[in-house]
């Protein structure tokens, strides 16, 4: 706040509490306000409206006045009475404002001066008297004229206590805002305490107070002062509080600035007393480098870098960037383990016997890391070999690493290379670079502690490339045996022994690793779990598990083997264990629930409570649906989530030929459909199906769950037989299944995918199945328990697949299909 005098007459206050967008600076003169009392309010009043200014009685303020329509209602007014209504515009931003963007409280005010100023504005000095509320516009041209009604203050009686304490708290607490704004000079303070009106003192701190329009308008239409009063209260509280909080910010950046100079004054001064004694840090720091460099086992040519760089270190400057640089070189060079190995545990049973624990199934994977142990027995010495294990997710490939390293009493590191695309995190960065730091296969080397650990290459499938480098090329040399003995990292400058790392990758899909990468690793493939396989690991490991981390005993819950199988088939459909380990989770949370809470629960899972539990099925399980239709046959086919059977229909109608294929089929499966209706045609004689079938029906194979894509070969047996029992209406053999490609000539080939597909014909009660005579070698690799009550028909031409799948007897019904019913 500044003082000024207006003609020598009155003592003025200008706040500077103003908003930067008020188009108004206000005043106030505080003297003895009976003339004001005493004015009377015109029943007709020019309106000047204001924007963002709300005038209270008693209140001098300069306004700028620019409108020409308010520039010609002060001209007019001046030379008469000098009285003129005051409204504030609801809406700041409308520069011509209508009637009903005004407020209808306002006040009368009385012209003091007209000053003309330098910049050619108008600035007009008024002062309110009193209030007034609008009754109606009674003109608008050339500028606003109302009817208005006068409006009279209420004020409370002399002897409220409570109404002299409001005052003061007004006054103390507006002192108290003044003491938090720097740009408000003390001399506001001695202003304030000279007011003794109090209904001046209210009227001064609401038009001064930092308080939108709308707020200080709701004042201003307050008749009982006392209540007036307590709303400002609130406003300067809340403000007050603002103040209080910044200032509190301000005061701590300041200690933490003053902090900070303090410590870096004291490291100074003991930096500088330690040089006086001879306790240099630098020293010291060097001399602990020296130690640990006497117990590494590294090579003449590392420690003959490392003697270099302690040389250059001596010589740098300790503020240098440079100094950190070389400083984090040698801490890297001294906490590496050159050299340094692990004592593998040759225990070939205990071995076996941790890998069975850990894991139900992957027998390849455990064969072959005990095949390794043999041989590394035996010899003393062999190079690790770089395994992949090529997978679906869930079925515990990178958990199987940690069981290895178990295994073998090794550590273990794991790094994941998904979304990767800088070639540095491979081979680190070079160490001028501030911030530099070796890359990842070095990093974990160092942290594991050990140059033999199990290094798992999570996501090897999904690294990426682009203008950054290519990571995919820098890790050839870390899988290549010939060249990982002198891996090179950029961030070292040196080569490092990977050879006897132990490094088993990762990976989803085959086609989406570097071909030369692939070319380099020895590919262990990890089909999806079989049913009865996922039934035994949730036995083993995965209840158990949530059980105790749900804080539950073994006896709060059974979960039977029946009742593990009917979650497997209709509540995940996945070829890991994933989706199940979670369904499992909200079986024991719910038993959790019900232990806590004292409630009374069956511990024994059944059927009934299990919908109860998880809620209704998710999925379906596919069944046989019988022989009594021509043209249905039963296929197996292969999924990313394990086996199927899939339903083959053909049916006849009408026509001239015509072949329709539905059921969201890929291209190699609509080929298969064209090569077995081709193969019927040129066989008919054999099938004793007349030439003239074929011109007179159309022919319309689907393949049923139309929403789901379906391609490949191995359908093409399948749609053959289905085709056959359609045109000769003979019935399919009950109870059997069938999968294999399918060639012009007839011969049935081999498909992938048996082992899961034999098991998926398994649970739906299938009986026989129809397979290529060169898929019998997949039939050995299937332990005998899963194929128990099976029977297998191995067969090399498509006529052997009819002789066995179709009977000589027909369907009931059976259509007719004679030439003669066309013509």
């Amino acid at each position: 706040m500044s003082f000024i005098n207006e003609s020598g007459k009155h003592k003025m206050i200008i706040s500077s509490m103003m908003n930067e967008n008020s188009d108004f600076l206000p005043i106030i003169s505080d003297g003895n306000d009976e003339k004001l009392d005493n004015s009377k309010v015109p029943e007709i009043l020019p309106i000047l409206p204001l924007k963002n200014t709300v005038l209270f009685s008693g209140v001098i303020v300069p306004i700028s006045v620019g409108r020409k329509k308010s520039l010609k209602l002060i001209k007019n007014v001046y030379k008469k009475d000098r009285l003129i209504g005051i409204i504030t515009q609801k809406d700041a931003k409308v520069d011509d404002p209508q009637k009903d963007d005004l407020y209808q409280v306002g006040t009368l005010a009385q012209i003091i001066k007209v000053l003309e100023m330098p910049d050619n504005s108008t600035t007009v000095i008024i002062q309110g008297v009193k209030r007034f509320k609008i009754d109606e516009f009674v003109k608008e041209k050339p500028y606003f004229h109302a009817k208005v009604t006068e409006l009279t203050d209420v004020l409370p009686p002399k002897s409220d206590d409570e109404f002299e304490a409001l005052i003061g708290s007004l006054t103390d607490i507006s002192i108290r805002i003044i003491e938090y704004s720097p740009h408000i000079p003390q001399e506001a303070i001695f202003a304030l305490k000279n007011i003794e009106n109090p209904r001046f003192l209210i009227n001064f701190i609401s038009s001064n107070s930092d308080i939108p329009p709308v707020e200080k308008q709701k004042l201003l239409e307050m008749d009982d002062l006392k209540e007036r009063a307590t709303l400002l209260l609130e406003h300067l509280t809340t403000e007050v509080q603002k103040l209080e909080l910044k200032d509190d910010i301000q005061s701590k950046v300041k200690l933490d600035m003053d902090q900070q100079q303090k410590e870096y004054f004291l490291h100074q001064q003991m930096k500088a007393i330690q040089t006086e004694l001879g306790d240099d840090p630098v020293d010291i720091e060097i001399e602990e480098l020296r130690k640990k460099a006497k117990d590494k086992k590294w090579s003449k040519e590392v420690e003959d870098v490392f003697n270099k760089e302690i040389g250059k270190l001596q010589r740098t400057n300790s503020a240098s960037p440079e100094y950190g640089n070389n400083i984090n070189y040698l801490q890297t060079l001294v906490e590496l383990p050159w050299n340094e190995y692990t004592k593998d545990n040759f225990d070939l049973k205990r071995a076996e016997k941790i890998l069975d624990k850990d894991h139900f199934g992957l027998d390849k994977v455990k064969e072959r890391i005990l095949e390794h142990l043999a041989v590394l027995k035996l010899k003393g010495d062999l190079k690790a070999p770089i395994i992949c294990l090529l997978g679906p997710p869930g079925v515990g490939k990178t958990s199987l690493g940690k069981s290895i390293a178990r295994a073998l009493d090794r550590k273990f590191a794991r790094i994941s290379l998904g979304g990767l695309h800088d070639e540095s995190e491979i081979r680190g960065h070079r160490k001028t670079y501030i911030g530099a730091m070796p890359g990842r296969i070095i990093h974990n080397i160092k942290k594991v502690k050990s140059s033999n650990p199990v290094f798992i290459l999570d996501e090897i499938d999904k690294v990426g490339n682009d203008f950054r480098g290519d990571p995919s090329s820098a890790l050839l040399e870390v899988l290549d045996p010939e060249q990982n003995n002198t891996f090179y990292d950029n961030y070292l400058e040196l080569e490092y022994d990977l050879s006897k790392v132990m490094f088993i990758a990762t990976a989803n899909s085959f086609g989406a690793i570097n071909p030369a990468l692939r070319d380099r690793m020895e590919i262990i493939d990890i089909s999806g779990y079989l049913v009865e396989e996922k039934v035994e690991i949730a036995k083993r490991h995965l209840l158990p598990k949530q059980i105790k981390e749900h804080g539950l005993k073994k006896s709060d819950i059974s979960v039977n083997k029946n009742i593990l199988e009917k979650l497997i088939e209709f509540y995940t459909r996945e070829s890991g264990v994933r989706q199940l380990d979670k369904e499992l989770a909200r079986l024991v949370r719910k038993t959790a629930k019900k232990v806590a809470f004292d409630e009374a629960y069956n511990i024994r899972v059944s059927e009934a409570n299990l919908i109860t539990m998880l809620g209704r099925q998710k999925f379906s399980k596919s069944s046989y649906q019988g022989n009594d239709y021509a043209g249905v046959v039963t296929g197996l086919a292969w999924t990313a989530v394990g086996g199927q059977i899939l339903m083959i229909e053909t049916s006849l109608s009408k026509g001239n030929s015509k072949l329709t294929l539905t059921g969201n089929l890929g291209n190699v499966m609509k080929e298969s459909a064209v090569i077995a209706l081709e193969y019927i045609k040129s066989n008919n004689k054999e099938l004793g199906i007349s030439d003239d079938v074929f011109d007179n029906w159309n022919l319309h194979l689907h393949v049923p769950e139309g929403a789901i894509p379906k391609d490949g070969p191995s359908a093409g047996i399948t749609m053959a037989t289905s085709m056959a029992s359609a045109f000769t209406q003979r019935k399919i053999k009950k109870n059997i299944a069938m999968t294999g490609e399918i060639t012009l000539r007839g011969k049935v080939l081999p498909v992938g995918g048996i082992k899961e597909k034999i098991l998926a014909a398994k649970r739906a009660n299938i009986t026989e199945i129809l397979l290529s005579a060169e898929n019998e070698k997949d039939i050995l690799d299937i332990k005998k328990v899963y194929i128990s009550g099976l029977k297998f028909h191995y067969v090399k031409d498509i006529m052997d697949v009819l002789n066995i799948a179709l009977l000589k007897q027909k369907v009931k019904n059976a259509k007719e299909l004679k030439v003669s019913d066309h013509k």
